[in-house]
């Protein structure tokens, strides 16, 4: 979604799923925490707001962007979460190093999604300068985590929602 004509922040809570009884992760990588940080309190404040218990959300820092994949595996494998929040920020630089991260992570997170048929989230910046990410971790484009924050809850109550009988649709018993 471009940005430049939307804050990321805006939502309307009255349309977001109660997340009260939810559990959900968020990985978010050490490089650039200037950056990072700032996602990560937009991400959990959201969470909080929704009516997530403080206690039901796990937070693990990673090195950078690129080891985001393997923590949320890590999570979806060993504890009861729901689903994932990864948080990153890639500034582009001299050398093709920003393409290689970003496409992995990229890939990584949506393969991590598809083998544990949980939400996954992709919160990370890919600019191509640190005002630009500046921009969108809580600056003039709003925070990139809380709209994340909001997917997840959202993709959360989706597939409860087609996972109940009364969600199953074309079928006929």
């Amino acid at each position: 979604m471009a940005t430049a004509q939307n804050n990321l922040s805006n939502f309307d809570k009255s349309e977001i799923p109660d997340a009260s009884k939810m559990i959900i992760g968020i990985v978010v990588s050490q490089w650039n925490n200037n950056v990072t940080d700032n996602l990560l309190k937009g991400a959990k404040e959201t969470l909080l707001d929704l009516n997530l218990d403080e206690s039901n959300i796990i937070i693990n820092n990673v090195p950078g962007t690129f080891e985001l994949p393997l923590a949320a595996q890590y999570l979806l494998e060993n504890t009861n979460v729901q689903g994932v929040i990864a948080l990153g920020s890639v500034i582009q630089g001299e050398t093709k190093h920003f393409d290689f991260v970003c496409d992995g992570a990229t890939n990584g997170l949506m393969n991590v999604s598809l083998k544990y048929n949980k939400p996954v989230i992709m919160g990370i910046l890919t600019d191509n300068n640190l005002q630009q990410a500046i921009d969108r971790s809580g600056g003039k484009h709003g925070n990139k985590g809380v709209e994340c924050a909001v997917a997840c809850v959202k993709m959360i109550a989706l597939k409860k929602q087609i996972g109940s009988p009364k969600g199953k649709i074309g079928f006929n018993t």
